[in-house]
């Protein structure tokens, strides 16, 4: 088994408490009214949400995955924290054991917020990821994040 790490970082005008608050605490809800070309639901099949929580996700029709679960690792509204580990689904196929990740939320020079995530993937056997293998997972992320940021541009009471 191989270790593969990659950290990105994201930069928002959107102050962290309110993208943390939308785009982690409720994503189960504005995910999907948001992106619902992309993403039919997210359930929470165990626990209230929190820590221990395991919560899927449900792909809209024409994606290329079906669906993936995950447990949440932690949740720290206070520290702006989310760690969570993905156990199960499309995205592992056969060549990953599970795909870790951290995120923090921090506040910017400018009002806005630091977003940095670290993600690990865990190879079965000899099996080396490459980068660009994971662009495609990384843009839709990407995605979500910038629509949730732009959802709470347009509404500045939301999740306050």
């Amino acid at each position: 088994m191989g270790v593969t790490t990659f950290t990105d970082e994201y930069t928002s005008p959107v102050a962290p408490s309110r993208i943390f608050k939308a785009s982690i605490i409720d994503s189960h809800n504005l995910i999907p009214k948001l992106l619902p070309q992309a993403i039919k639901s997210i359930e929470i099949t165990q626990g209230d949400g929190g820590a221990g929580s395991i919560k899927q996700i449900n792909f809209a029709e024409g994606s290329p995955l079906k669906c993936v679960k995950y447990r949440v690792d932690e949740l720290n509204e206070k520290t702006l924290t989310y760690s969570y580990t993905l156990v199960e689904g499309d995205a592992l196929a056969e060549k990953l054991e599970k795909i870790t990740y951290e995120v923090t939320f921090e506040q910017s020079a400018d009002g806005g917020s630091i977003s940095k995530v670290t993600s690990k993937y865990f190879t079965v056997g000899d099996f080396t990821l490459k980068e660009d293998e994971v662009k495609a997972g990384k843009e839709r992320v990407l995605g979500m994040y910038k629509a949730v940021e732009a959802f709470l541009i347009q509404n500045p009471d939301a999740y306050q």
